[in-house]
């Protein structure tokens, strides 16, 4: 009986992340349509407000406590860097197809790992470090560098992994000083304030399908966290980080759907090279002996 309820909680929750990442990949694709009509900045903008709307709203009985922070100035850089990445991301997938910008961004785990070793002090083996190797050379054959393919705007989304991947070793390092709700705060609070500050010198007034845009960039938003707060609430990080990869399958058929973006060949065996060395370093990471 005991075992079934387990299950039937696992289930739960590896359901919830995949629903999460299915979100935030509708998102990114509402993000690409976006981009052209009103800039990247209102769009980045658009995101930002959204978060911020839900975050105040989950929080709003224990408000007082939850702004209260030992490490302001560690938020505010956490908050910097979730901003960059979001607006390298949205650069890069208005530029390039969303399945070779998903397939970059997916470096995030070996990344993680890498700088853990190098800032955090936290072990990196040769397996670990032949993983990592493996994950860059996924990356090198998407790219080519040298290439007719080869742009600089398909750096962007390795930008945006390296912003994302520093936000996560700075959100590892507050630890448990800092309650999640908190950091979840700030990290709306100040792209919130930063961006409607900026986005006036930059605003176009939206049309119809500009707003229909934006409301879905913040639904699917908003769906996306709330699920993903809810599938950690429910099941470990450990278990649950494998189906973060299901995000390169469903960028790959909203191109397809929506922007008649069909990954080429190299692109899907750089994805498979750079989910498989990530898998791998997950595998260490969880099980090492």
């Amino acid at each position: 009986m005991g075992d079934n309820i387990l299950g039937d909680v696992r289930g739960r929750a590896i359901l919830l992340m995949i629903t999460a990442i299915f979100c935030f990949t509708l998102m990114d694709a509402s993000a690409k349509a976006l981009a052209p009509r009103i800039g990247i900045l209102p769009t980045v903008w658009a995101r930002y407000t959204g978060q911020m709307a839900l975050v105040l709203v989950l929080i709003a009985p224990r408000l007082k406590t939850v702004i209260r922070t030992r490490h302001p100035m560690l938020q505010f850089l956490r908050s910097i860097l979730l901003m960059g990445a979001t607006a390298f991301f949205f650069t890069g997938i208005s530029m390039i197809p969303l399945s070779d910008a998903a397939a970059l961004m997916a470096l995030n785990p070996v990344l993680i790992t890498l700088g853990a070793a190098l800032f955090l002090s936290e072990p990196l083996g040769i397996r670990r470090i032949g993983g990592i190797i493996v994950a860059l050379i996924g990356a090198l054959v998407i790219l080519r560098p040298g290439s007719a393919v080869f742009s600089l705007s398909a750096l962007l989304p390795l930008a945006a992994a390296g912003c994302y991947s520093a936000y996560s070793l700075l959100t590892r390092r507050l630890g448990p000083d800092e309650d999640v709700w908190t950091s979840l705060f700030y990290t709306g609070l100040v792209g919130t304030v930063l961006l409607t500050a900026a986005v006036p010198f930059a605003w176009q007034t939206p049309d119809l399908t500009a707003w229909g845009l934006i409301g879905a960039i913040t639904l699917f938003g908003t769906i996306g966290q709330l699920a993903l707060i809810r599938a950690f609430s429910q099941g470990e990080a450990s278990m649950l980080a494998p189906y973060s990869y299901t995000g390169l399958v469903f960028a790959s058929l909203w191109g397809a759907l929506f922007f008649s973006e069909l990954p080429d060949n190299w692109t899907m065996l750089g994805a498979l090279v750079i989910a498989s060395a990530g898998l791998y370093v997950w595998h260490r990471e969880t099980f090492r002996r």
